[in-house]
């Protein structure tokens, strides 16, 4: 299915839209349905904190209790 006939979420409305209709800096998706693009901000901030937590892992590879004091 092509990106113009599925579901994306509008960033700056928090609406779900069909197809491509607001410019991409807007969008967030493509989502199979309607359901998981409202679902889209729960999605961002679940991933953005697994990204947090693994780059504070690998920032701190390497080092041991001892360098951390």
């Amino acid at each position: 299915m092509s990106d113009d006939k599925k579901y994306w979420y509008n960033l700056t409305t928090g609406e779900v839209e069909f197809g491509l209709e607001s410019p991409a800096v807007d969008r967030a998706g493509p989502f199979a349905t309607a359901e998981e693009a409202a679902r889209a901000p729960e999605v961002i901030r679940e991933r953005s904190r697994a990204w947090a937590e693994d780059e504070a892992q690998s920032d701190n590879w390497g080092s041991t209790e001892s360098d951390k004091a």
